[in-house]
């Protein structure tokens, strides 16, 4: 939890994933380098908060945040535990 408390670019991203995205998209959604959402997206992906919906994909890969990821937001926001 305090993994994505500490990380602005990672609570950013994880949010944005409600709903489906690819990291170019959120890049410019977010107004940050694609390179920083990348490297956030592999980093919540380790610990289960994102999952890629097109992993055969080479470019264009869509992610969304799982369950465990929507838990870790409303915690974040207030709404959790």
């Amino acid at each position: 939890m305090s993994f994505v408390g500490r990380g602005s670019v990672r609570k950013k991203v994880l949010k944005a994933l409600i709903k489906p995205n690819s990291p170019t998209e959120l890049a410019k959604q977010l107004d940050i380098e694609r390179s920083t959402i990348s490297r956030a997206i592999l980093e919540l992906t380790e610990k289960g908060l994102v999952e890629c919906l097109t992993p055969d994909e080479r470019m264009g890969r869509y992610y969304r945040i799982t369950e465990i990821g929507r838990k870790v937001v409303d915690v974040i926001e207030g709404k959790g535990e």
